[in-house]
């Protein structure tokens, strides 16, 4: 469905009123910050569900009582930061991890180009999918209470039958309830695009700190190397909607056949 090319007749556009702004955004932000909070609200409030269409920016621009171009450069903004997908002649959609062009973009490990066999979605073993209590720096972390109910998670990526990535997720338990390791196990597609479409949880962006390292003899054992390996340690806290944190993701790396690549603009 096309979007209306009117727009309405806002003579007095200007800041909105600060009750209907995040806190993390003040009222003399630029006006189409105030409208791209206003709809981070929104997709955080769930009423627009990933992979479903939003209201047109003619919509958009009556509700907020704004000019079409305000909401087309906060829509423009979502997009480029992958929460929005604009489709031509259709509209424009909440992003989701289920949409190909979006598919695993947060792992960055890629076969090097004389292993192509190597490359494609990885098989997971889930070896436990626990409930703990968080511990201090765990819930420094996920803004948790301390003590309070997380899931652990131990699982092995392999490609073409290669261990090649060790990873420990520790989740909010809350968050994620019923969530078991056969759940993980069975889900076919990214392990984001359930979060998203069963707990209504979105990963939306990433903070990664890498560190080669030697495996421990218990991890070395899980990924079939020797004590004295070298492997990228990449931790990772993934945040949802305005930089709520609800994952810790620890991964040991084998790079024989691999290599870590980021894109950087």
């Amino acid at each position: 469905m096309r979007e209306p090319t009117s727009a309405p007749d806002v003579p007095n556009e200007g800041l909105l009123d600060r009750d209907v702004l995040s806190p993390k955004v003040p009222s003399f932000s630029p006006l189409y910050q105030q409208i791209k909070a206003l709809i981070l609200q929104s997709l955080k409030a769930g009423e627009w569900k990933p992979g479903e269409i939003i209201p047109s920016e003619f919509e958009l621009a009556a509700r907020f009582q704004v000019s079409q171009g305000t909401v087309r450069k906060a829509v423009d903004e979502l997009s480029q930061e992958h929460l929005l997908l604009r489709r031509q002649g259709k509209g424009t959609f909440v992003a989701t991890h289920s949409e190909q062009k979006f598919q695993y973009r947060f792992l960055k490990l890629v076969p090097n180009a004389e292993n192509t066999a190597l490359s494609g979605p990885a098989h997971r073993t889930v070896l436990w999918c626990k409930k703990a209590k968080a511990n201090p720096d765990i819930a420094k972390s996920l803004q948790l209470p301390l003590g309070c109910s997380i899931l652990q998670i131990r699982r092995i990526l392999s490609f073409g039958c290669v261990p090649t990535i060790l990873e420990d997720m520790i989740l909010p338990g809350d968050a994620f309830k019923g969530l078991s390791a056969e759940e993980l196990q069975n889900h076919q597609g990214p392990t984001y695009a359930l979060f998203e479409k069963t707990y209504g949880v979105r990963m939306v962006r990433a903070q990664e700190k890498i560190t080669a390292v030697h495996p421990s003899p218990e991890d070395a054992k899980m990924l079939n190397i020797n004590d004295n390996t070298p492997l990228l340690q990449v931790e990772r806290v993934a945040l949802t909607y305005q930089d709520k944190p609800m994952e810790i993701r620890r991964a040991l790396y084998k790079t024989e056949h691999h290599h870590y690549r980021n894109d950087l603009n």
